[in-house]
């Protein structure tokens, strides 16, 4: 028993919104099709609501991607039956080698299906954690279980980051030998040679010698913009030259509008809304620095982007922030919740331009080595051919006995 010449790879995630995980998925299913050894396709569901939408970006190859309207991120149990014998369906009729799972809903259907179908190798990427302390006993009890369920019929898992790996090994999910990191790629060249570009600043009402503190993150919790709006006040008072720009939308952001109307900060912070990816490099450029405050996060994709930019972090030392944020060398990394540290942070790099510039070209540097879109897929064909190999030597074994 031989192996076929080109293998047929699906990918399934929940939803296609404007975020890391997402981006990670359309990036890797379009490389694999640039590759001669993979026919890959993407299944995701219904894309709603104020995140955005990047089904845009497979417009280019729609014989590629299934849309399945079943497929929605809430628990509900009608159409949750209903997605998972579509998802059945599909993965019998296509009858692929590999089914690569994203996100927790698509993750749990998406590995029963493909159990149920036969599919031989079955995939998981863990972008961020789905149980944790940011969330009740219940919720995570929930959660465990599902994981531990799906994880009994992976073959294999890929991580953003070693603290997902270590998460999941702790929670008891998969062995060690079953777990691989790979950095999730991104385009470089659009942050590598962005600007700072003055007439954006302009148009922003950010002056030239304003220092601008930037946040990509969704308005919402868990991605700590309480903890930043309430150092604010006490930035702008030592640096009124401070700007605070957000890039995001969500559904807290008329109350940060309204806080910011109210306590007269206004003009120091400047909410930009959703910006399509290939825009949030143009902002990247006019930072001065970005924080990262999230409570829950594999790998905070921003914190790639700002270093490839040539600028430093200050990011919570949460899941894989500390694989991104080198403490002193590229940024600094403090406790979650610590806001006397974040303050000190953000003035030390305020009054240290010289430091700054170091931080962030040390930062630039590493993250062109490690970060690049064609590494990414590179790493990723490398697991699929280790996966086949292992399976048809397994295989062979089972027919010559």
């Amino acid at each position: 028993m031989g192996v076929p010449s080109r293998i047929r790879v699906v990918h399934v995630i929940t939803r296609l919104i404007v975020g890391g995980a997402q981006e990670n998925t359309i990036a890797s299913v379009k490389g694999l099709q640039a590759n001669p050894d993979w026919l890959a396709e993407l299944i995701a569901g219904p894309t709603h609501g104020p995140e955005g939408s990047l089904e845009h970006l497979l417009d280019d190859c729609p014989e590629h991607f299934t849309r399945l309207e079943h497929l929605v991120r809430p628990v509900h149990p009608w159409r949750d039956l209903l997605a998972f014998r579509e998802l059945t369906r599909i993965l019998r009729e296509r009858a692929p080698t590999i089914v690569h799972t994203h996100s927790g809903k698509a993750g749990v259907l998406g590995r029963m299906a493909a159990k149920k179908a036969n599919v031989p190798i079955i995939v998981h990427t863990i972008h961020g954690p789905s149980f944790g302390p940011f969330q009740g006993k219940l919720a995570n009890f929930f959660f465990r279980r599902a994981e531990r369920m799906a994880g009994a019929i992976t073959t294999h898992f890929i991580t953003v980051a070693h603290a997902m790996t270590r998460l999941y090994l702790n929670a008891g999910i998969g062995r060690p030998e079953q777990y691989t990191r790979i950095f999730s790629g991104f385009d470089l060249a659009p942050y590598a040679n962005a600007t700072n570009d003055q007439h954006l600043r302009t148009s922003l009402g950010i002056e030239p010698n304003d220092f601008v503190v930037g946040k990509i993150a969704r308005l919402f919790q868990l991605k700590g913009h309480d903890d930043l709006f309430t150092v604010i006040p006490s930035l702008v008072a030592k640096c009124p030259r401070m700007k605070f720009l957000l890039i995001g939308d969500g559904p807290w952001r008329e109350r940060f509008e309204q806080w910011a109307k109210k306590q007269g900060f206004r003009d120091h912070v400047i909410f930009v809304g959703l910006v399509p990816p290939e825009r949030v490099s143009h902002y990247t450029g006019i930072m001065d620095t970005l924080v990262h405050l999230s409570r829950r996060e594999g790998l905070p994709r921003a914190l790639p982007q700002a270093l490839a930019t040539g600028k430093p972090v200050v990011g919570y030392d949460t899941d894989g922030a500390s694989e991104v944020c080198h403490h002193g060398q590229t940024g600094f990394l403090i406790n979650v919740g610590d806001l006397s540290a974040l303050q000190e942070s953000l003035l030390t790099l305020e009054a240290n331009p010289n430091r700054r510039q170091e931080m962030g070209e040390r930062g630039k540097a590493w993250v062109g080595q490690v970060f690049s879109v064609d590494r990414m897929i590179a790493e990723l064909s490398r697991l699929y051919h280790s996966l086949l190999a292992s399976h048809f030597r397994s295989a062979n074994q089972v027919c010559s006995n």
